[in-house]
């Protein structure tokens, strides 16, 4: 698919828009609520596989109670047999986007998926697809395997290799299917730092001893909530089949449990490690772009962080 957005002229008369970035477990659900909740506005999901119906457990994804009465949007959107499409995503996130704002709310962005991040708030031009180069990358996706045609990027493109995990052989494809076609790095097609909106970006920092820590007990705690259950269950409406949701952080993990390729406590220490390389990709992405303006995570057990956001947002949001 192909969309090229003009940026919006800014609108004194209509709210902006607030993005709640950072790495996973950092507390940004949290906060995003709280926001939503202090300016008068609604959540719009920015995590890709809390697109998801029925992936909630290990996506963190917020119950009806802690949302306290904020309205979210963009949850539970697709089947988990769906493939997952940035430039689906930016078309659905910015009607939403579009539509509250039109009604004087403020639209409070939530996610640490990057791409979908920058997809709905900068001008983005996604490069086509070619069939004939997609089915031979794929073939040899299957026949090979992700590790080699990761190799291959960090050869051609450096930084992407740095940003796609070298597992996440769908990505992986893309890249180089967007390298071939257009003849330029991967990285060279994103876009550069032009806002179509006008947004105040708030990254939640956590150090990462501590980020480490919250991850493995966030990880133990989905184990106990019902992970593998969870699992069992999405597999029957054919998760196994899912080309981007089966790669998802714990679920990769326990389908390959549930297959008999590790145990599930292997399958547990492995979730848990990627969930913390996969954090600090995250943190690497979003620490380049200087819009961001980042707030200590620790202070949210103070109870500090939010007041810290607020004093951010007021001059922003209220002028």
């Amino acid at each position: 698919m192909n969309a090229h957005v003009v940026p919006q002229s800014p609108s004194p008369d209509l709210p902006p828009v607030v993005a709640v970035v950072g790495p996973t477990a950092a507390g940004k659900s949290d906060l995003g609520v709280h926001l939503a909740r202090e300016l008068g506005g609604e959540v719009v999901n920015a995590d890709s596989m809390q697109l998801y119906r029925g992936m909630d457990i290990g996506t963190a994804k917020l119950t009806v109670e802690e949302r306290q009465g904020v309205p979210h949007h963009l949850l539970d959107i697709w089947d988990v047999t769906v493939a997952a499409s940035v430039a689906e995503y930016q078309r659905l996130a910015r009607a939403e986007i579009d539509r509250l704002r039109g009604l004087g709310r403020v639209p409070v962005l939530v996610g640490g998926s990057g791409l979908y991040v920058r997809g709905a708030l900068d001008a983005m031009e996604f490069p086509g697809t070619d069939p004939e180069v997609r089915a031979a990358l794929e073939e040899e996706l299957a026949e090979h395997g992700p590790g080699v045609l990761h190799q291959r990027l960090a050869a051609a493109d450096p930084e992407a290799a740095r940003a796609i995990l070298p597992s996440n052989g769908r990505r992986i494809v893309r890249a180089l299917e967007v390298i071939e076609i257009t003849g330029r790095p991967f990285t060279a097609n994103l876009p550069g730092h032009e806002a179509v909106y006008d947004t105040v970006q708030i990254g939640v920092d956590v150090a990462r001893p501590e980020l480490d820590e919250r991850i493995a007990r966030r990880v133990d705690l989905m184990w106990e909530a019902g992970l593998v259950d969870e699992v069992r269950e999405l597999e029957k409406r054919g998760l196994r089949e899912g080309r981007t949701a089966s790669r998802a952080l714990g679920y990769q993990q326990v389908l390959a449990a549930l297959a008999g390729e590790c145990t599930l406590e292997e399958a547990r220490e492995a979730t848990i490690r990627a969930t913390k390389r996969f954090a600090r990709r995250q943190d690497s992405w979003f620490r380049r772009d200087p819009r961001v303006n980042w707030l200590s995570g620790a202070a949210a057990d103070r109870g500090e962080l939010p007041d810290a956001a607020l004093t951010l947002l007021t001059r922003a949001v209220t002028a």
